[in-house]
C-alpha cells in the first residue's frame, strides 16, 4: 500500500491546496474544450472544485473522464509544444553522444564498429519517447511494477 492512499479519505483527511485545485480546474477547463463536458457542467464542477476542502472531493469530479481528464490536457497545444521540445531535446543529446562514441571508436583504431551496441539503445529510447511523448511515471512507482505492465499502458 502506498503511504498516500491511507490519507486520501477517512478520519485522516488531508487539506487540498490551491495548486491541486488548480490542476484540477485545469482538467476539466480541457474536458470542456473537447467538447466532453456541456458549459454549465463544466462550470458547476469547476464551483465544486474551488469550494473543494479536502482530496478526496477533488478525485469524484474527473472520475467519468477517459484517464480522469488527463487524456484532454495530453491534447492541448500547449503540451503538444512541450513533447517537440523534449523530443527535440532528447534527440540532440542522442546527436552529441552518437559523435562522441564514433570519435571514441575512430580514436581507438578498432574494426568492429562497437558504438553501434549503444547507438541502437539511444535510438530505440528516442523512437519510443517520439511515439509515445513523455515517459509516465506515475503507474509503476506507484504500484511497484513495469510501465509496460501497468493496466493503463497504450
Amino acid at each position: 500500500m502506498h503511504p498516500n492512499d491511507a490519507t486520501w479519505s477517512g478520519p485522516n483527511r488531508l487539506r487540498t491546496s490551491d495548486t491541486e485545485r488548480e490542476q484540477v480546474a485545469e482538467l476539466l477547463r480541457a474536458a470542456m474544450a473537447e467538447g466532453r463536458l456541456t458549459l454549465e457542467e463544466g462550470e458547476e464542477r469547476l464551483g465544486q472544485v474551488y469550494a473543494a476542502r479536502f482530496r478526496d472531493e477533488l478525485a469524484p469530479l474527473t472520475a467519468d473522464l477517459p484517464d480522469n481528464g488527463r487524456r484532454a490536457m495530453a491534447d492541448t497545444p500547449q503540451a503538444r509544444a512541450a513533447t517537440r521540445r523534449g523530443v527535440r531535446r532528447h534527440a540532440s543529446f542522442v546527436a552529441i553522444a552518437a559523435g562522441v562514441l564514433i570519435g571514441l571508436w575512430m580514436l581507438s583504431g578498432a574494426h568492429f564498429f562497437w558504438p553501434a551496441i549503444p547507438l541502437v539503445f539511444l535510438v530505440i529510447g528516442l523512437m519510443r519517447h517520439a511515439r509515445y511523448g513523455a515517459y509516465r511515471h506515475s503507474h509503476h512507482y506507484r504500484h511497484r511494477v513495469a510501465p509496460w505492465n501497468a493496466p493503463d499502458f497504450r
